[in-house]
């Protein structure tokens, strides 16, 4: 029976191993998923473990995206570009890095019949999902991109990355169509992001890349001011399909059954 892992600190939010059992029984594929809480000096071992073929395949959540690239035989176009792996997969024994947040996202904005064509957009966090977010929105032609984080080095670091969006100092508000919580700030339920969006609204688009919670306090904000909320559930979905697609040369199924499932 194979074995596939995700990994990451913190990992008990995770759902994963919940779609992709769900879509191997499906499938009729022989095969486990679990979640792995793992410390940084343990990647190394992992990917010597993928190497070995004791593991087929690894999601990498937060906060590994980038620290696992250093371990890789090669990256796709989509992880060199964003410097952001979510996904490896072995070919002709070499240990490639892939990023599936990219079409997560776009699949996950098209899913809701949301169309970022000419609109502004405000993220929040630069953290591992960042890049991928910023170069889908490129892709799907939005005319201002905005990223702020508390630490001005690592938004720097992604203005590097892609020329053309505006960094602005945590805490001031550009005007925007659509905001994006792009931070970890609400895994836990209480917490609050440290930014005050209470005037903000109403038909402005509030996304958080959080699903579980399914309603983070930032979402509950923007619903009381009137906003489209939307959480990072199909994005989840569909950026899991890529990998699932990768790993077993086999397209699962996305549907209300599906969705309903991480409810």
């Amino acid at each position: 029976m194979s074995k596939y892992l995700v990994i990451g600190n913190p990992i008990n939010h995770s759902l994963s191993p919940k779609l992709h059992n769900y879509w191997m029984k499906k499938n009729n594929i022989n095969s486990v998923y679990e979640k792995k809480l793992i410390h940084e000096n343990e990647i190394e071992n992992l990917i010597n473990e993928l190497k070995n073929n004791n593991i087929a395949g690894i999601n990498v959540t937060v906060p590994y995206k980038k620290s696992v690239i250093p371990f890789m035989n090669g990256l796709t176009p989509e992880a060199d570009e964003t410097k952001s792996v979510n996904t490896i997969f072995k070919d002709n024994n070499k240990i490639i890095g892939h990023n599936t947040d990219i079409g997560g996202f776009e699949l996950g904005l098209r899913h809701v019949k949301y169309n970022t064509i000419g609109k502004k957009i405000f993220i929040l966090g630069a953290g591992g999902v960042s890049p991928s977010i910023v170069y889908a929105l490129i892709r799907m032609k939005a005319s201002e991109i905005y990223l702020t984080n508390r630490t001005m080095k690592k938004a720097l670091d992604i203005k590097n990355q892609f020329t053309n969006i505006k960094v602005i100092e945590w805490g001031k508000l550009p005007e925007f169509d659509m905001i994006i919580n792009a931070t970890s700030i609400g895994l836990n339920e209480n917490e609050e992001l440290p930014i005050d969006l209470k005037n903000v609204g109403p038909d402005k688009f509030f996304y958080d890349v959080i699903y579980n919670p399914t309603e983070t306090n930032f979402l509950k904000l923007g619903k009381k001011n009137g906003n489209y909320t939307e959480n990072g559930k199909i994005m989840f979905v569909y950026q899991a399909h890529q990998a699932f697609t990768i790993w077993h040369k086999t397209m699962p199924k996305v549907d209300e059954e599906t969705i309903k499932l991480l409810d």
